[in-house]
């Protein structure tokens, strides 16, 4: 930072500098805390807070470890693929370039990155029948009790209408999530354009969670007529995993269960997240921060902002007078940035 200021405010201007130095370290700690990582491991979190997807993506975990642990499951996941797509393409439900993408292999999901439970998610979607054809396999010809046993719990739980209706809403909520991940994991030229998907995807978030409940749960009720999953009675009382219904005042039906304790829930808590993470006072000093981004010739540089900068960081570091000294002298800064030509070429200030 030093370095770049200096080499262009050849008159030394050790206002400008301290400003200038400040808010690019305030910037990078910013987009560090708030970045692509971080924001994917608070998703997560958030998500996890939902007891049911806790207990989701700890199955998901557990059913991708059973069958891709070994090559020879591997080999009997990507045989059952291959087939499956064969069919298809056969019956002409699958065009042959569309089959050949859906050969793959299922992802692991780690521990923080949404980005890689959206790529485990979305592979496990995509090869369903496969990973049902493997476990049952392994649960017939597994050969110790314990794999088998592990075989048929991953079995039962993939079956599970509660499984795959979370597989469905934690895709659905993901997908619409991940372009504002991706912006943020860039420079700092495409913060701005991250601060308009904040909103797009917290408006998109709050259209999934107001209208969108009837259409998600067609979809995932015609899923599980697709494969070999019961839909439960939408009306019925819904009984607790301990056998024993809520108290008379607490009664609530199947849907309600899954449509509130669930699908409304698990995007509230994303709402909840993003709100917390990017309200209106960081939004604001994100933008004003790229101002300060060299690249392009300072294409970004805007007095006003660098000067609102000090205004509301640094109170105690500018007295009135130096404010007004600061801006003058980023005039003079502003038109002696097409005079050298080091500072076309400048990719960041450190």
């Amino acid at each position: 930072m030093a370095h770049g200021l200096s080499l262009i405010l050849h008159m030394q201007l050790p206002v400008a500098e301290k400003v200038g130095s400040c808010s690019v370290v305030f910037f990078f700690n910013l987009t560090i805390k708030l970045g692509f990582d971080a924001l994917q491991l608070a998703l997560v979190a958030a998500s996890r807070e939902v007891v049911s997807v806790h207990q989701f993506f700890s199955n998901l975990v557990f059913i991708i470890n059973i069958v891709t642990a070994s090559s020879k499951h591997n080999d009997e996941l990507n045989e059952a693929q291959a087939i499956e797509v064969a069919t298809k393409i056969a019956n002409g439900e699958l065009e042959t370039e569309m089959g050949l993408n859906q050969i793959g292999t299922i992802k692991r999901a780690g521990d923080t990155r949404w980005s890689s439970h959206l790529d485990s998610i979305s592979s496990l979607l995509k090869m369903f029948n496969a990973t049902y054809v493997v476990l049952s396999n392994i649960v017939v010809d597994g050969g110790l009790y314990s794999q088998c046993g592990d075989a048929n719990f991953a079995l039962n739980q993939l079956l599970s209408f509660k499984f795959v209706f979370t597989l469905h809403l934690m895709k659905d909520i993901m997908e619409i999530t991940h372009l504002l991940c991706i912006a943020l994991q860039r420079k700092s030229q495409y913060i701005l354009n991250a601060m308009h998907l904040v909103s797009s995807t917290t408006k998109l978030l709050k259209n999934f969670r107001d209208s969108g409940w009837n259409d998600f749960l067609i979809k995932v009720k015609l899923f599980c007529e697709q494969h070999p999953i019961d839909i439960p009675c939408m009306n019925a009382q819904y009984i607790t995993r301990r056998g024993r219904s809520r108290s008379h005042h607490d009664e609530i039906s199947v849907e309600h269960y899954y449509r509130v304790d669930i699908f409304l829930a698990t995007i509230d808590y994303q709402l909840q997240e993003l709100h917390s993470r990017f309200n209106e006072h960081t939004v604001e000093l994100l933008v004003l921060n790229t101002t300060l981004d060299p690249r392009n010739g300072f294409m970004l540089f805007k007095i006003d902002n660098i000067c609102k900068l000090a205004e509301k960081l640094y109170p105690n570091d500018f007295m009135e007078q130096e404010l007004v000294h600061l801006r003058i002298k980023l005039q003079h800064f502003e038109l002696e940035i097409p005079n050298h030509s080091e500072l076309q070429e400048l990719f960041d200030i450190n």
